[in-house]
């Protein structure tokens, strides 16, 4: 649908950036903060740790400046539970708790407003070591440690976000939790992290009245490769497997019913204890805020031993057998790192989950790593993040002028972190942190010209891209 006059972006909409706690903070063992599953995860052969990151931790004041300077009106990231709770369970961590209350008031001086992620991949290893998210007591001690943060913070932070990517969380389990896990298994864990969730938001209502809470996925529509009725049938599997699974329970409290006929056929289904689906229907979000880096094409599986389930990239699709097959979409450009770009299919994916689900959406991640270079002037050339983000953005307002409800929008990121996969010479942020995989350098923080672009677009409010 193409308009006339596009609809302006809301004069209240929250333009920001994200990071998380792991890849940016560093301070990995400082002022009393426990291991988490990050900290012996094995790390691919020639990239760093996540032990020094982007030394946030001690930089923060600086980091939030540069977050002022660029116009922010909001910064999302996440807390660290090993800081708070440095064992999951048990003491509070006074320090920890000292750390983000500063850190709150930093962003609130400079009338950024805080959006706040409570759990980014960062599970407590001592949780970790009984079990996990496998062992129902984690639920409760997600709840608790939710309670901490609601009554150290609440009375500043007024936009909450429960679980980030849980999804990835579970499609690429062995990736992200370090060590292999049994499909079984892995959906016994998410229905733990769904109940979980669904009590975070319970308590969150119940304790902040006027704050708002919402779940954190990775969202990208599936295309069928083709107009054959397989091909079609394959990308509603994997729709319905990949998202709608998470966001059926988050809004509704219900399973998906292809999602949940897909782990009957196969024996995934978990165990659902006396009390559990009156708790999620009972966990009731106020938004939905989703992570999107490009849509994903499937084709019917052919059963010929080629449909494997697990890349260990969230964003390259392979399949599994009898229910999609992984297919390039042709009419796409890719990043360096195997990606596919498609801003078209950020507009689909927006006015797919507004017309699912009709809450306010904001987008927590969307972003371009690549291999930024810094010149022998100091200078950082990014245009091909700008052209990225810009065509992104455009599709946000042709998406608002499809009537969705779209709030905020924070890219990934704010400044450059640690990668997931491919540790900080990955870079995505708008503010380049010198050093590289093993020689810390001196950490200086400079300017990206994509700083300036993203400072004139918060500016002019989306209307100068």
């Amino acid at each position: 649908m193409k308009y006339t006059d596009l609809k302006k972006f809301p004069t209240n909409f929250l333009w920001g950036a994200s990071t998380s706690a792991y890849q940016v903070e560093g301070a990995w063992n400082t002022d009393g903060k426990g291991p988490s599953v990050i900290d012996i995860k094995r790390i691919p052969e020639g990239t760093t740790d996540y032990k020094v990151a982007s030394d946030h931790y001690n930089r923060y004041k600086e980091d939030v400046a540069l977050m002022a300077e660029m116009g922010f009106k909001t910064y999302r990231f996440s807390i660290a539970w090993t800081r708070i709770f440095p064992n999951g369970t048990g003491e509070v961590n006074k320090k920890g708790i000292e750390f983000y209350s500063n850190l709150i008031d930093e962003l609130l001086k400079y009338n950024i407003e805080p959006l706040v992620t409570m759990y980014h991949f960062d599970l407590p290893l001592a949780l970790h070591e009984r079990g996990g998210w496998g062992n129902r007591e984690t639920v409760d001690a997600f709840e608790q440690y939710a309670k901490v943060l609601f009554e150290h913070f609440g009375d500043r932070v007024k936009y909450w976000l429960t679980i980030n990517e849980q999804n990835m969380m579970i499609l690429h389990g062995s990736a992200i939790l370090g060590r292999e896990a049994s499909k079984k298994e892995l959906y016994q864990q998410n229905h733990h992290m769904l109940v979980a969730q669904a009590k975070a938001m319970v308590l969150c209502h119940q304790m902040l009245p006027n704050a708002k809470i919402g779940p954190a996925p990775n969202i990208a529509y599936i295309y069928p490769a083709s107009s054959k009725p397989e091909d079609v049938l394959a990308a509603n599997n994997f729709n319905a497997i990949r998202n709608w699974l998470y966001l059926d329970m988050a809004v509704f409290g219900r399973y998906n019913h292809v999602a949940w006929s897909y782990m009957e056929e196969h024996g995934y289904t978990p165990t659902i204890e006396d009390g559990d689906m009156e708790i999620l229907k009972n966990g009731k979000p106020d938004y939905i805020a989703f992570n999107y880096y490009s849509s994903k094409t499937v084709e019917a599986s052919k059963g010929d031993g080629n449909d494997l389930n697990n890349t260990g990239d969230q964003e390259i699709v392979i399949g599994e057998a009898g229910v999609y097959k992984g297919h390039t979409n042709e009419h796409l450009e890719k990043t360096e790192f195997g990606w596919e770009i498609d801003p078209t299919g950020f507009r689909i994916t927006l006015r797919e989950i507004y017309s699912r689900y009709n809450l306010p959406l904001i987008i927590t991640e969307n972003g371009l790593g690549a291999f930024d270079e810094l010149e022998n002037d100091g200078t950082v050339h990014d245009p091909y993040r700008i052209e990225y983000l810009g065509k992104h953005i455009e599709q946000i307002q042709l998406a608002i002028s499809d009537g969705v409800d779209v709030f905020g929008y924070c890219p990934w990121s704010a400044i450059d972190l640690v990668s997931t996969h491919q540790g900080c010479k990955k870079r995505y942020g708008f503010i380049f942190v010198n050093r590289d995989e093993f020689d810390l350098m001196d950490l200086k923080r400079i300017r990206k010209d994509s700083f300036y672009w993203y400072q004139n677009v918060i500016k002019t409010n989306g209307e100068q891209l």
